[in-house]
């Protein structure tokens, strides 16, 4: 399947920070219609879709991935020739509270998406059958923590969840790479690093830390704040992904990543110092000092890391943004868009934590 080849593209979970990221990529590289099922929970932002939210081009379908006859419709009713499979909770710390949302989303919605899409893929006959692919978005998470000083892992590595949310990405893993073995479906994985960028949900690392920090408030980081992560910026993992669904083997798995661990405590210092710069404190300490120890959380995993060496050589793809810059680029971003972070954290204000612990 080439690129100029899509004709309609299914992508589950497009209004969510990544989701909406692959979406815009899609209607600005490709002339597919794109489809977007979404449930609109407190983690969408239909405005990151931008001037493609009410494009002809685009279709936005409010539904749940677990809802069996909504998923069928829709597949018969737009007819892709692939599907996107996004649609998740994410956030671990919700996952600890609340872990029963995740494998009703997680592992029964992915079940759902599986049995449905393969139904429909079992409809189709000639080159619609043989071009149709399924492209599962999971985490580097499910591979569990790494000691400092050891290499990334590979496509090959065993995995090792350790956290609720972690566990119910590998289960969903598991499934696709099942439906394949078994029913031959054209599945393929992908696992990525940490995201950030624009519209990223603001109970993640860098939107808490700019939001607390702008605000002068103490900033709290779980433990020794050494944990590292693998960081890569949405817009080049939306570009993986589109990579994975043109290039990608079937039944094979990727790993998206910008070869950028970090630890959390320098990510949030970095925002400080950018917050220092881009809205400097006349007479006042720097930012930093706003960075506060607090108990770790439950199960915290010390280090992620990828290597993502098949996806560069086989897919063509790599993620070229420069960290630092786009750290800055990301934190301007929030600078400008104040009001929508009040209003999200507005609407979500029934949650106690929102990220490392915090109480907005």
């Amino acid at each position: 399947m080439t690129r100029s080849g899509l004709k309609c593209v299914l992508v589950t979970g497009g209004v969510g920070f990544i989701g909406s990221a692959v979406v815009r990529r899609l209607c600005e590289t490709t002339s597919a219609r794109v489809v977007t099922l979404d449930r609109l929970t407190y983690a969408a932002t239909p405005e990151a879709l931008g001037q493609w939210r009410n494009d002809p081009r685009h279709r936005l379908v409010q539904a749940d991935i677990c809802d069996e006859e909504a998923v069928r419709a829709l597949l018969w009713d737009e007819r892709p020739d692939a599907v996107l499979h996004l649609a998740a909770e994410t956030h671990v710390d919700r996952s600890i509270d609340s872990p029963r949302a995740f494998l009703d989303t997680n592992v029964v919605g992915t079940h759902v998406v599986l049995e449905e899409v393969t139904r429909y893929w079992h409809g189709l006959t000639g080159e619609a059958r043989i071009d149709f692919r399924l492209v599962h978005v999971s985490t580097d998470e499910v591979f569990g923590s790494l000691e400092e000083g050891t290499l990334p892992v590979t496509e090959d590595a065993p995995y090792r969840p350790r956290s609720p949310y972690a566990a119910t990405k590998a289960s969903a893993d598991h499934l696709v790479r099942a439906w394949h073995h078994t029913y031959g479906l054209p599945g393929i994985v992908t696992n990525c690093g940490n995201n950030f960028g624009p519209w990223q949900f603001p109970e993640k690392l860098i939107p808490v830390v700019t939001v607390r920090a702008l605000a002068g408030e103490p900033v709290p980081i779980y433990g020794s704040g050494r944990q590292i992560r693998d960081w890569i910026h949405v817009d080049d993992h939306a570009a993986g992904i589109l990579a994975a669904l043109t290039q990608g083997r079937p039944g094979a798995t990727y790993l998206l990543g910008a070869r950028n661990e970090q630890p959390n405590m320098e990510v949030a210092v970095l925002v400080c110092e950018i917050l220092d710069t881009l809205r400097p404190r006349p007479g006042s300490p720097p930012r930093r000092v706003l960075l506060t120890s607090v108990a770790d959380r439950p199960g915290h995993d010390l280090r992620y890391a990828i290597d993502p060496g098949l996806a560069e050589n086989e897919l063509g793809w790599s993620a070229p943004r420069d960290f630092a810059s786009a750290l800055r680029d990301t934190v301007a971003w929030y600078l400008d868009h104040q009001e929508w972070v009040r209003d999200k954290l507005e609407r979500v204000g029934g949650y106690r934590r929102i990220g490392l612990g915090v109480t907005l």
